[in-house]
């Protein structure tokens, strides 16, 4: 048991590593960037589950908390959280745990993976578009159309593609005992 707990470990933490390069793929908007971060997140909740999944999502986080350049832009450092982006890098994690919950209610199917994603990224955009409320003291309208608008059709598509090849990914892994699910200890 602990073996496979250090080899899930492990697995977490490369899946931290590859949100951190990810979030290095950006396409420059005027207040936050799209970036690869969603996607990575979407990916490593759809393949590794709840619990070793917001464990990826938690240290990537924590290291880019504590300056290690992991976010957006090679950035990193506690005042990238509380700054314009950083409802959306706190709204990983709620990610994280909403659809590492409803996976693990409905199965990791192909469709449950979509909506999944769906959902997580309809979570991630509303606590960053609150936050941009908050931070830069927009008006509601403002917040919506800068913080959830214009990042609409690119998450539906990056749901489709971690919802799909994620839902590939881990059926694949765990066939090859690559990956170590609950229901195999």
């Amino acid at each position: 048991m602990q073996h496979h707990q250090l080899k899930m470990s492990i697995v977490a933490a490369l899946f931290a590593a590859i949100i951190a390069i990810f979030a290095q793929l950006t396409i420059p908007l005027p207040l936050v960037p799209i970036t690869g971060q969603t996607l990575a997140v979407g990916l490593a909740i759809t393949i590794l589950g709840l619990q070793y999944g917001t464990i990826a999502v938690t240290l990537y986080i924590a290291l880019g908390a504590i300056g290690l350049p992991v976010f957006s832009g090679m950035s990193g450092g506690f005042g990238v959280i509380i700054g314009p982006t950083g409802g959306y890098i706190i709204g990983f994690f709620v990610q994280a745990l909403g659809m590492g919950l409803y996976l693990e209610r409905f199965g990791y199917t192909k469709t449950h993976a979509l909506v999944a994603n769906l959902i997580g990224m309809i979570i991630t955009l509303i606590i960053g578009a609150l936050w941009l409320k908050l931070f830069m003291h927009l008006s509601w309208m403002q917040a919506f159309v800068t913080g959830v608008v214009a990042f609409v059709p690119v998450g539906i598509l990056k749901a489709v593609i971690a919802g799909w090849f994620g839902s590939i990914l881990r059926e694949r892994l765990i066939k090859a005992r690559l990956l170590i699910v609950k229901s195999s200890y």
